[in-house]
């Protein structure tokens, strides 16, 4: 139980990326911090800041050798490579901390911590699903109050979990949640950074 409050702990101190990385790096083994950062569309400063971050809580390492096996480095198109970056990959606590996320189903408990919204796992689901909704959908889909919800979507901006878009004519496979053939939004719309899917 002692181990457990341990993770916890660490994870209460990670931020949504630090999260995504940890999960990005248990499905590709070993990567680095540029394709991580085109992965996922964030500032390369930003991902190389994290995973020191990650590094030195023991959560992840970097590896060693002069070059990379495809086996090893999932996400790599060719059969080996030299290394010209410094990859990493997640330690045994990693390995620990993101099999205790999934068993317990933390992730949602997690969310709501970090961005002060009990439904925010439900919340990017439906983001995810919709690919592109704006504040007053999301108001009436979770029956909040239209200003509570702007405060909830300004926080998870701020948090990089979703993204705002600026007003544009939005083609039926675009918004998902309310199908039509065109519709020309006139108000921010979010799309999500999809942190589930690696879980």
């Amino acid at each position: 139980m002692e181990d457990y409050d341990k993770l916890i702990d660490i994870l209460n101190l990670l931020t949504p990326l630090q999260v995504y990385i940890l999960a990005h790096l248990r499905q590709a083994n070993i990567d680095y911090a540029k394709s991580i950062a085109k992965m996922i569309e964030m500032p390369i400063e930003k991902v190389a800041e994290s995973l020191e971050e990650l590094e030195k809580l023991g959560i992840i390492e970097r590896t060693h050798g002069a070059a990379i096996k495809r086996t090893e480095a999932r996400f790599k198109l060719s059969a080996e490579v030299r290394k010209h970056h410094t990859y990493y990959r997640l330690t045994k606590e990693g390995r620990h901390l993101l099999r205790t996320i999934k068993t317990n189903n933390l992730l949602g408990e997690y969310l709501s911590n970090i961005s002060g919204y009990r439904n925010t796992l439900e919340l990017l689901l439906f983001l995810k699903k919709a690919r592109y909704e704006h504040a007053a959908t999301i108001s009436r889909v979770f029956s909040v109050s239209l200003e509570n919800t702007r405060n909830i979507l300004r926080n998870l901006v701020k948090l990089n979990l979703i993204v705002e878009c600026k007003p544009k004519v939005l083609k039926r496979k675009h918004r998902k949640a309310k199908p039509k053939k065109e519709t020309r939004t006139q108000h921010n719309t979010t799309n999500y950074l999809d942190l589930e899917n690696f879980f």
